[in-house]
């Protein structure tokens, strides 16, 4: 008999289990002999009791597969073979388990309906007739529960699993969203500020070429059209390389150009003379000495470098022409950092919504420190406090 798809170790053991309950059932009746009811039924009954029986526990095989059916059949089997008690109660416990309770009740009541008024009239010799009909009802009910209960453990364990299973396709979402969020800000802080140095070196010369045309200015030389091509082209160039570093990062590959240190305090001159170049009117105060600066871990400056950065480019993004003013000073409890440049009437600047600063303040969080911007008498500030590692 080809075996049904799907079992596992503990679906065979178990109707390895139940097979053996009910042929032990059916063995014992065949072996006690006639029952005592022997005279109340037809002859034939007795003739066919025990290979009925027999079928009845073969039949088991298929109670997976169709519990309502056998359960239900049982209930003739049991007209005429009583050796066939062990396979009907097995039928019972196996449609509570995979029909729930409303089949299992309508099955049950059945088997009760005709199996109660026989064992009323027809009680063993020594029973009285009510305790056998109890016993009876125990017989029947006590799979009936049993199969409830397992049914209902089987739920819970589901919606169990189930409810994990979308907790961790949640967490799976929001380290995505996570790490969506995190590349969109390295993104931003490595691509913001050299397109904003392209955007404005290419725009001078555009300006600078409309004019000319124009008569109302002077042609340019072609070598500084030159000189401004190479600026321009040098810092698209710098923005790819940091680009394919940052997406090497984040797909834990090893960089397939040559690896920069990460840029720090030290660099910052370097920073406000590309902004100067871009014709941006910067000053810089760095009041930090070198032993106190070693303190700094390299993951603190570099978030001094990007808040300094960012302050740069969103002030050639949102007022351009102002002059910036940069200060970074050693203080007692760690570092503090300033970007502060005057407003820009609406006309002149650029649409945004400074939507860098939000990234900006979770990367100062994460080096323990905060982050404060906002307008105050027309002077636009951007504050870090990075606290010294503990």
């Amino acid at each position: 008999m080809p075996a049904q798809p799907g079992r596992t170790a503990r679906d065979w053991a178990v109707d390895a289990l139940l097979f053996g309950f009910a042929t032990a059932v059916w063995l014992v009746d065949w072996l006690d002999g006639p029952p005592h009811y022997a005279d109340a039924v037809p002859a034939w009954t007795l003739s066919v009791d025990p290979w009925v029986g027999a079928l009845a526990c073969l039949a088991l095989w298929w109670r997976r597969r169709f519990p309502l059916a056998l359960a239900l059949a049982m209930v003739g089997v049991l007209a005429v073979a009583d050796s066939a008690l062990g396979a009907a109660l097995v039928a019972v416990l196996t449609v509570a388990v995979h029909r729930g309770w409303v089949a299992a009740t309508v099955a049950t009541g059945l088997h009760l309906v005709a199996a109660v008024p026989f064992g009323y009239e027809y009680p063993p010799p020594g029973v009285t007739p009510w305790a056998y009909v109890t016993i009876i009802c125990l017989m029947f009910l006590v799979p009936l529960a049993w199969g409830m209960a397992v049914r209902a453990r089987r739920q819970l364990a589901a919606a169990q699993r189930q409810a994990a299973e979308r907790e961790l396709a949640e967490r799976e979402r929001a380290a995505r969203r996570a790490e969506r969020a995190r590349i969109a800000q390295e993104m931003h802080d490595v691509l913001g500020h050299r397109i904003s140095l392209a955007s404005v070196h290419a725009g001078a010369l555009a300006y600078r070429m409309a004019q000319a045309d124009s008569g109302r200015g002077e042609p340019l030389d072609p070598a500084e059209v030159r000189r401004a091509v190479g600026v321009i082209n040098d810092t698209v160039r710098l923005a790819m390389v940091e680009l394919s570093e940052v997406l090497a990062v984040l797909r834990g590959e090893e960089s397939t150009v040559a690896n920069r240190p990460q840029p720090g305090l030290a660099d910052l001159d370097t920073l406000v003379a590309e902004a100067e170049a871009a014709g941006q009117r910067v000053t810089l105060d760095v009041d930090v000495p070198a032993s106190v600066a070693t303190r700094l871990r390299p993951s603190g400056q570099r978030t001094v470098y990007r808040v300094v950065q960012e302050g740069l480019t969103n002030a050639r993004k949102h007022a351009p022409g102002a002059a910036v003013a940069v200060a970074v000073r050693a203080v007692d409890d760690g570092l503090l950092v300033t970007v502060s440049n005057p407003v820009a009437p609406p006309s002149t600047a650029a649409p945004g919504a400074r939507s860098g600063l939000a990234g900006l303040s979770e990367r100062v969080a994460l080096d323990g420190g905060t982050l404060e911007h906002g307008v105050a008498d027309g002077t636009f500030r951007l504050v870090a406090r990075l606290p010294w590692p503990s």
